[in-house]
C-alpha cells in the first residue's frame, strides 16, 4: 500500500511539473526571451538592457548527453586537453593538496521541498540538465606521481559527507565545507584516505529550503581564518527575509574558536574564492538573479571589500533597482558596490582559478580562469565554457577569452558543463565537468600541436 501511495504521488509531481512548464510557455507570449551579443556585457561597464518581468520564466535548457568515444573540449592553439580521470558522479569541486594529490569532490544538493509550481519546474529543470544526479557525497583521491597527467592511484578520500563542495588545508588540519556546517578532519601530508570522525567547527546556513546548497571555502594567507561562500535561499527573498539571515554573503570563521562574522554582504550566490595574488585582496566569483530578461542581470567576478554590501535583493549592478522587492532599502542600496567586472548574464561561474603557474603559455600568467556552468533560462544559450580574464596591476585588464570550449554540440546538447577548477602541482588546469563526470586537464601543447577539437 505505501509503495502504491508514492507511486501516485510520483505520478501527479509529473503530472504537475508538465502543467507547470506548460503554464510557463503560455507565460512567455508577448516576452522576449532572446538575448543580445553577451560581449556587450563582459568588463567593467556592462550594457543593462531595461528589465522584463515574468508570470514564469522563460526555459531554455541544454538537454545532458554526455561526451562520445573519443570526444574532448576544445582548446585554443597551445594548449591541449585530456580527461585526467572519468567515470564520477558529479564531481563539482576541486582541490590540489600541499603534496600534489588531487581532491575530486563529488556531490549535490540535498532534495528541496516544494512550496510552489515554481519548485517543480526548478526541479524538472535541473534533472533535465543532469544535476539531478545520484548522490554520492564524497570525496575521491588522485595521485600523479611523476606529473604525465596519468594518475596511477585513485581511492576514496572521505565518504558519507552532507552535500561538500569546498576543501582546505591549513598545517595538519582539513576542513570540508559541508552544505550545513565546516567539519575538520586530522591530515597528515601523503594520506590516501581519512577514517577519523571529523570535528564541527562551526554550524552554516542549511536546510530545510537549501536553495544555494554550495559552499565554497578558502583559507587566509596565515591561516588564522576560513572565509565561505554562503548563497542566497532564493532568487530575489521570495522564501522571506528570515530565510536570508546570514546568506548571501561572506563569511570569515575564526578557525581556532570558529566565531563568525559576515565580511561582505548582499552576493547572491558567491561560489568561488580566491586571493589575487599581486595585491593579496580576496575576490568572487557571483551568480546573480533571475526572471527579468535575459540579459539581466550580469554575473560577475569582484575584488571584496571588508564590510561590503553588494545589493542582493534589493538592488543589483550597484545600485540599480529591483522593483520585485518590497518593502524597498533605500538605506542600503544608497551603499550597494558595483561588481569590478562582468562576465555577462545567465553563465552561472562555478569555478575560480587565478593562475600563478609558468607551465601554460604566458599570456595565461596572472589572471583568472572562471568556469562558466552555463544558462537555462535564455536563448541563445550562454556559458557552457571556462574562459580566462587578463589580470594588470591586480585588476582586469581586458576581454574574457575563451579558453575551453565544447562542451555543447552542435544540436545544443550539452556533453558536459564546467564546474570548480584548480591548478594542479605542474601547473595545468583541471576542470571538474559535473554532467560529463570528468576531470579534465588543459596543459601547454608541443609546439608542433594542433588544438583538439570536440568531434
Amino acid at each position: 500500500m505505501q509503495a502504491l501511495k508514492k507511486l501516485k504521488s510520483a505520478k501527479l509531481t509529473r503530472r504537475l511539473a508538465v502543467l507547470s512548464v506548460a503554464a510557463a510557455s503560455l507565460a512567455l507570449a508577448g516576452c522576449d526571451d532572446n538575448g543580445g551579443d553577451p560581449r556587450t556585457q563582459i568588463g567593467a561597464n556592462p550594457e543593462l538592457p531595461k528589465l522584463q518581468q515574468y508570470l514564469m520564466p522563460p526555459i531554455r535548457i541544454a538537454k545532458a548527453v554526455g561526451w562520445g568515444k573519443d570526444e574532448t573540449p576544445t582548446v585554443p592553439q597551445g594548449l591541449q586537453v585530456h580527461a585526467l580521470a572519468t567515470g564520477f558522479v558529479h564531481p563539482r569541486s576541486l582541490y590540489v593538496l600541499p603534496n600534489g594529490d588531487v581532491l575530486v569532490v563529488e556531490s549535490n544538493g540535498p532534495k528541496a521541498p516544494i512550496y510552489r509550481p515554481k519548485d517543480i519546474i526548478t526541479g524538472w529543470v535541473q534533472w533535465f540538465a543532469g544535476a539531478k544526479a545520484k548522490d554520492e557525497n564524497r570525496i575521491t583521491l588522485l595521485r600523479d606521481t611523476n606529473g604525465d597527467g596519468v594518475p596511477e592511484l585513485r581511492t576514496v578520500f572521505l565518504d558519507h559527507l552532507s552535500s561538500p563542495f569546498g576543501v582546505a588545508v591549513v598545517g595538519h588540519d582539513l576542513y570540508v565545507a559541508n552544505t550545513d556546517a565546516i567539519v575538520r578532519y586530522p591530515y597528515e601530508d601523503g594520506q590516501t584516505s581519512i577514517t577519523a570522525p571529523g570535528t564541527k567547527l562551526t554550524d552554516l546556513p542549511g536546510g530545510p529550503i537549501d536553495h544555494h546548497w554550495t559552499k565554497t571555502l578558502l583559507a587566509s594567507p596565515d591561516g588564522s581564518k576560513l572565509y565561505v561562500g554562503v548563497g542566497s535561499n532564493s532568487n530575489i527573498g521570495e522564501n522571506g527575509i528570515g530565510a536570508e539571515y546570514e546568506r548571501a554573503a561572506i563569511w570569515e570563521v575564526d578557525r581556532a574558536t570558529g566565531a563568525h562574522r559576515i565580511y561582505a554582504s548582499g552576493v547572491r550566490n558567491p561560489t568561488g574564492l580566491q586571493w589575487e595574488p599581486e595585491t593579496g585582496k580576496l575576490w568572487a566569483i557571483a551568480n546573480e538573479r533571475d526572471e527579468i530578461g535575459p540579459d539581466l542581470v550580469p554575473d560577475y567576478l569582484t575584488s571584496v571589500r571588508d564590510g561590503g554590501f553588494y545589493g542582493w535583493p534589493y538592488s543589483y549592478y550597484g545600485q540599480h533597482l529591483d522593483p520585485r522587492i518590497v518593502p524597498q532599502r533605500p538605506d542600503l542600496v544608497a551603499s550597494a558596490i558595483a561588481p569590478d567586472y562582468a562576465l555577462s548574464s545567465h553563465v552561472a561561474p562555478l569555478g575560480l582559478a587565478m593562475y600563478t603557474g609558468t607551465a601554460l603559455p604566458a599570456n595565461y600568467r596572472g589572471g583568472a580562469f572562471v568556469g562558466e556552468h552555463g544558462s537555462w533560462d535564455r536563448t541563445p544559450l550562454n556559458g557552457y565554457k571556462v574562459v580566462f580574464v587578463p589580470f594588470s596591476g591586480g585588476k582586469p585588464s581586458g576581454p574574457a577569452q575563451d579558453v575551453v570550449t565544447g562542451f555543447l554540440d552542435a544540436n545544443n546538447h550539452a556533453r558536459g558543463r564546467p564546474v570548480g577548477l584548480a591548478v594542479d602541482r605542474a601547473g595545468a588546469l583541471l576542470i571538474a565537468d559535473d554532467v560529463g563526470n570528468t576531470v579534465w586537464r588543459v596543459s601547454s601543447a608541443p609546439s608542433s600541436a594542433s588544438p583538439r577539437p570536440a568531434t
